[in-house]
């Protein structure tokens, strides 16, 4: 029987060899097609050779991307180390490449290195590459380091902090839920003449009203009205929210006619908000109204619509809709946490209607898409 080294070097040794005419759609299909992530990174490597290769970002993280959900990091470490040796190395572009795709495999410390690397190389450092590493950092989830570098940087490097350095961290302090210190931020870059833009804006919003502090929001949206920020369907969306969250589904409503009238259309995402709400104030006519007629296409209910509806008619005692809902579910092969099923299974049982129990715990064994362990309490 062929060994497993064996068959890699096999495998190593008979791949085309780039060169200068090897096409990089052909490259790129040649990875995207690798079933072995050591083959892949053996492969990425060679190919790395060709200048042409290493200005396609795309398929940089692509690949990173495949690694870092087969939580291969030390192959991520592999492949973005070996860039180090090539010339485009002392670019600053290519090194904010290598610490973006740090962090987004998470890996902060070495998209840290990478930058303190810079000078070493005599490589430029502008706020380009400050902007990097604090995306590195939040991409990274490392939210406590952001202020800290956010501070320390600009006055070492003498590098002055544009609008999105300042939204970066506005963003790491929304995610920790420091709110106040974003807002004083907000107000700091005002200080220093940079005007927030519709990211700064909708990054707060998100942030407070997802969390709840409806009347913070409504401060930040009179802000924004004053500068003159227009807003998006991601704006309106965390309204929407907010106001569900704090059971004001009829201004919620009334935010979905001032969306259309501004030509703002909503989408599942609003349906979802609306529907949430009528869930939390507990009025199963409403939430099964707009479950019914939230649309087609973009606004059809999707897999969170689901999520949010089927527990509640559950505890509504509307078995027959839940049990419906859930052959749905089947029917359009969403990606359910298990739980969810079960809960119907067991309430099901619960009140004596085996035959639906049964086949619910069918369905789950014959569906292809992905099985679910469902079993009879």
């Amino acid at each position: 029987m062929m060994s497993f080294s064996r068959i890699l070097y096999r495998s190593f040794s008979t791949f085309p060899q780039p060169n200068s005419t090897t096409s990089i759609k052909s490259i790129a299909n040649d990875l995207y097609k690798e079933r072995s992530l050591e083959c892949l990174v053996q492969k990425f490597k060679k190919y790395s050779e060709l200048k042409r290769f290493r200005t396609r970002a795309g398929i940089y993280e692509d690949t990173v991307r495949k690694l870092a959900k087969a939580k291969c990091f030390r192959w991520i470490e592999e492949i973005l180390e070996d860039q180090k040796k090539y010339e485009d190395i002392s670019k600053e572009g290519f090194s904010i490449r290598l610490m973006s795709l740090y962090g987004k495999a998470g890996m902060f410390e070495h998209a840290h290195k990478v930058f303190y690397e810079m000078s070493d190389r005599n490589c430029r450092c502008t706020v380009l590459s400050l902007n990097a590493l604090l995306g590195a950092c939040v991409n990274s989830k490392k939210f406590d380091f952001v202020e800290g570098l956010f501070k320390a940087l600009p006055k070492k490097l003498s590098i002055e902090p544009d609008l999105i350095s300042y939204n970066t961290v506005i963003k790491a302090f929304c995610l920790m839920g420091s709110f106040d210190s974003a807002v004083l931020l907000l107000e700091e870059m005002e200080k220093k003449g940079l005007e927030p833009d519709l990211f700064t804006f909708n990054t707060l919003l998100n942030g407070l009203y997802a969390k709840g502090r409806v009347s913070d929001g409504e401060k930040i949206w009179e802000l924004m009205q004053k500068k003159n920020v227009v807003p998006d369907i991601r704006s309106y969306n965390a309204k929407l929210l907010g106001l569900a969250l704090d059971k004001k589904t009829k201004e919620a409503m009334e935010l979905v006619e001032e969306m259309k009238t501004r030509g703002v259309k909503p989408n599942a995402f609003s349906f979802n908000a609306l529907i949430k709400g009528y869930v939390i104030e507990g009025n199963l006519e409403e939430a099964k109204w707009w479950f019914d007629h939230v649309g087609e296409g973009e606004s059809a209910p999707g897999k969170k619509t689901f999520e949010i509806v089927v527990p509640f008619v559950c505890e509504k005692g509307e078995l027959e809709l839940a049990f419906d809902l859930c052959k749905e579910i089947f029917k359009r092969k969403f990606l359910v946490d298990v739980s969810l099923l079960q809960l119907v299974v067991n309430t099901l049982v619960k009140e004596s209607k085996m035959e639906e129990a049964k086949k619910l715990v069918q369905l789950g064994k014959r569906y292809s898409y992905c099985r679910y362990d469902l079993k009879l309490p």
